[in-house]
């Protein structure tokens, strides 16, 4: 899933490419990735865009006023395209194409444009066309970024301290918490501060709330500022490489050199490594264990 780091390089990426081009047509492939009506579709079609930013994991395009927003779920990516085909996709239950969006350009008189595509057959990619990025209940109901100045030490102490016993790798997760951090980074995270995933976050002493601080800033700013620059083709592949545990399971961790572990669950998994970050013991499923400290 694309996190904070990769959502904010390709905010960067599609800045530069989209600003002042027109959005010829937007063409849905996918009807269920478009999530409202009103302002229509149509409505973008025709004007500039002046603007790409970011909010959490959702990427805001603003253009002609309104705002066509994309949150690209668990397996969605946006892919650039010189030239688009003349004729618009066809929906197909078969094809990866959600989304295209045709710009002008002036230049050539060619079309060039953006692919947007969501991977396997769970299809959650959301395209919504609003007049402000809060009329999206997604974004309304993001937490504070964790790499904005407004995310203080005091911020997370009192996030933590309001999540009671919950785990604080679901509390990394939870979007309407702390905007951004997905089931990878929070692994990251986590073992960057030496901390279980299981662990209760009210638990937390202050020097662990000051080491999880430090990690949550370090390798989520190492992390964009790594990304920075890159096309959109090759984000995907710097996040897989600079990654120190979550989908390493079975490998050496880059730390201690013990093994990865992995716990799985229903829909996802999470790993880590249980020398720096349980003391050794290895976490059981969450659903029959009890919670390590």
């Amino acid at each position: 899933m694309p996190e904070l780091p990769e959502v904010e390089a390709l905010s960067h990426d599609l800045a530069a490419r989209l600003d002042g081009r027109a959005i010829a047509k937007v063409h849905i492939a996918a009807f269920s990735a478009l999530k409202t009506f009103d302002p229509p579709l149509s409505a973008v079609e025709g004007t500039f865009v002046d603007g790409v930013t970011r909010h959490g994991k959702f990427i805001d395009i603003s253009s002609g006023g309104l705002h066509l927003i994309l949150h690209l779920a668990r397996a969605g990516w946006v892919r650039w395209r010189d030239e688009v085909p003349a004729l618009p996709p066809k929906p197909s239950s078969r094809s990866p194409l959600a989304v295209r969006i045709v710009l002008d350009d002036a230049e050539t008189g060619h079309h060039s444009g953006l692919d947007i595509t969501e991977a396997g057959t769970k299809k959650s990619l959301a395209l919504y066309v609003a007049r402000s990025p809060s009329d999206v209940e997604g974004i309304a109901r993001l937490g504070p970024d964790p790499l904005s100045d407004d995310f203080t030490i005091d911020v997370l102490r009192e996030i933590l301290a309001g999540a009671g016993r919950s785990q604080i790798k679901g509390v990394l997760r939870h979007q309407g918490t702390i905007a951004g951090i997905g089931n990878a980074y929070s692994d990251e995270l986590l073992h960057a501060a030496k901390m279980s995933p299981f662990k209760p976050a009210s638990s937390l002493e202050e020097a662990d709330v000051e080491t999880l601080y430090r990690a949550i800033r370090d390798v989520l700013g190492a992390a964009v500022a790594r990304a920075d620059g890159l096309a959109m083709s090759e984000l995907k592949g710097e996040k897989k490489t600079n990654l120190a545990v979550h989908g390493k399971a079975g490998e050496k961790c880059p730390v201690c050199g013990d093994t990865v572990r992995e716990v799985s669950f229903a829909d996802s998994s999470l790993q880590y490594c249980a020398t720096c970050q349980t003391n050794g013991k290895p976490l059981a499923d969450r659903r029959t264990s009890k919670f390590l400290k």
